[in-house]
């Protein structure tokens, strides 16, 4: 009972890619999921959230306006559409979920969110 980022790949600086996060053995409808990305020698970071019910986004100051989160209930998926990617974006991604609300307080703490999985590598080249 996890999640799966998927997506990921090389890109140019300038470039965009879409990220997915898909559920395995539960269903996405009534989680709220949270996006997160690490990069070597770095803590984990938060990026963006998305709420189950409301809907309600948020995002890092870092990817403001760069980055959008969605997602599709009918596919069970929730997606992270970057674009203007830069070289500093470079980490792997991970998608959590901190049930069925993002966090008011501490909205990217790691202790909030569960169901870890795999993440999915971005890279932007120079």
């Amino acid at each position: 009972v996890q999640l799966q980022a998927s997506g990921g790949g090389l890109v140019q600086s300038g470039g965009s890619l879409r990220l997915s996060c898909a559920a395995s053995g539960f269903s996405l409808h009534y989680s709220a999921i949270g996006w997160f990305r690490q990069a070597p020698g770095k803590e984990r970071e938060g990026v963006s959230c998305i709420g189950s019910m409301d809907g309600n986004t948020y995002y890092a100051d870092s990817v403001k306006g760069r980055f959008t989160i969605s997602r599709d209930n009918a596919k069970g998926t929730v997606y992270l559409q970057m674009n203007s990617l830069k070289p500093e974006d470079t980490a792997v991604y991970y998608c959590a979920t901190p049930g069925s609300s993002c966090p008011r307080v501490g909205r990217f703490g790691l202790t909030h969110y569960a169901r870890w999985g795999q993440g999915t590598q971005v890279t932007v080249s120079s």
